[in-house]
């Protein structure tokens, strides 16, 4: 049995909640302990090593001291690996943008070669942004999803992922049929889903490029697999929504398309949501369906601004997702600044607790999967990173001003990007560590010392 034992500060959201500033976990000494891959027990460090019942994890585990913060691994609910060559491509909005930059940059992905090597690279980027899930678009290529789960399994890291379903409005060479769409996503839910920590999503691009036959096909699949993901694109755009009335003029709105199609459940995850309508966010909520908060990708392409209030009153799930290559940067760090510049636009805020919990416990609630990700609680799978506070010289200015951990935090998910990163952990394993040097400074104490309840 191999036993880790972790000390460190520790933060982590225990439970689903709709007041993540009241629903904390925050031990400044504290103690994780894993065992063969799971989280065994957490706590402060003093009432363990004091405990004469751990001894025997003490002598047979070997004890790690992290000067960082421990929090739970990031999960990015709405990403897509392809596109991580096209990222930062200059001026266009979503439809130009998809023409321009994305179809081209996918099709290259038939050359199976060139997906392994992209696919390999692409978790190593996530791993170095903190994320150790992900839901992920790869392309309509069957070989782009055999190449991301192969890279995927060699860390024992869980990920979702799942072939793009697009049978028109696209290049001929990178167009499926109903048929083969149907029976080339069936042969890889068999294969992946739910072996080892693969998950599959069964990946319709969004309604324009879906036929109504191919839409019928992706119900048929969903209904035969009901524990396989959903995911897809909504409302993420005016001119999107005005092509899809075209198309689909008898579906009152553009969700009804998918509601029509048996698309709408729990563990479907809807990219985007910014311009939906009442009776949308309504119908979410009653099927138990997520939206994956894209707030990068929408301020650099000029989407809009998601109503986040909107659908929290409704207990809609929702994440924060960098959808790359739309979406600037794979840190969950950076999309959670933008999210907080979203929502000031518009008037509201967003409390750094609830930032954070949106990209660890809110993320895996969204995906049915708090019992397993997004937290530090005993029986979850060991997926956690540490976070360097004094990363760089502006951040560690700025921290060691604050007095309070949600000053820590806000000023942390602020400044915060991927250098922040110290070590990266999956299923209890390191799978990356940062240098120890970086700009000539050397990482030193992350946390200040402060109280359990400091807010």
């Amino acid at each position: 049995m191999a036993i880790q034992i972790h000390r460190g500060s520790l933060l982590h959201f225990p439970q689903t909640t709709l007041s993540p500033e009241n629903n904390y976990q925050y031990f400044n000494d504290g103690v994780l302990v894993v065992e063969d891959g799971l989280i065994s027990h957490i706590g402060e460090a003093q009432a363990f090593f004091a405990d004469e019942h751990h001894q025997t994890l003490l002598q047979q585990g070997k004890v790690t001291i992290h000067s960082g913060l421990l929090l739970p691994g990031f999960i990015d609910s709405h990403v897509h690996f392809p596109q991580v060559e096209v990222i930062a491509s200059y001026g266009t909005q979503l439809l130009d943008w998809l023409n321009t930059y994305t179809f081209p940059a996918e099709a290259q992905f038939a050359q199976q070669e060139y997906a392994n090597v992209q696919a390999r690279y692409f978790i190593d980027q996530l791993f170095a942004h903190g994320t150790t899930t992900a839901s992920v678009y790869a392309t309509v290529h069957p070989q782009s999803v055999n190449a991301f789960f192969q890279a995927a399994e060699q860390s024992n890291a869980r990920m979702i992922c799942g072939k793009i379903m697009m049978d028109r409005h696209c290049p001929d060479n990178l167009q499926d049929t109903p048929e083969s769409g149907y029976r080339d996503s069936k042969t890889l839910i068999e294969r992946w889903h739910n072996q080892g920590r693969a998950l599959y999503a069964i990946t319709p691009r969004f309604a324009p490029t879906s036929s109504p036959q191919q839409l019928a096909l992706a119900g048929q699949l969903a209904n035969e697999h009901p524990d396989a993901f959903i995911q897809t694109h909504i409302s993420e755009n005016p001119n999107e929504i005005a092509w899809v009335k075209e198309l689909f003029p008898q579906s009152r709105d553009y969700l009804a398309v998918y509601e029509q199609y048996d698309l709408v459940r729990d563990r479907a995850l809807f990219g985007h949501g910014i311009h939906l309508n009442s009776r949308e966010f309504d119908a979410l909520s009653a099927h138990g369906a997520a939206i994956a908060f894209c707030p990068s990708s929408n301020l650099f392409l000029g989407s809009g601004l998601f109503p986040y209030h909107r659908a929290k009153d409704r207990h809609i799930p929702v994440s924060i997702a960098s959808d790359v290559g739309g979406g600037t940067s794979l840190s969950l760090f950076k999309n959670q600044a933008d999210a907080y510049k979203v929502l000031q636009l518009q008037g509201e805020s967003l409390n750094p607790f609830e930032s954070l919990y949106l990209c660890t416990q809110g993320a895996a609630a969204s995906m049915g999967l708090q019992d397993k990700i997004g937290n530090l609680n005993p029986g979850s799978e060991a997926d956690f990173i540490e976070i360097d506070l004094t990363a760089f010289p502006i951040l560690q200015q700025r921290i060691l001003r604050c007095n309070q951990l949600s000053e820590q935090l806000f000023a942390l998910i602020t400044l915060g990007d991927e250098r922040a990163i110290e070590r990266t952990y999956v299923h209890g394993n390191l799978v990356y560590q940062k240098e120890m040097t970086l700009c000539g400074h050397n990482s030193t104490n992350g946390l200040r010392s402060l109280s359990n309840g400091s807010m």
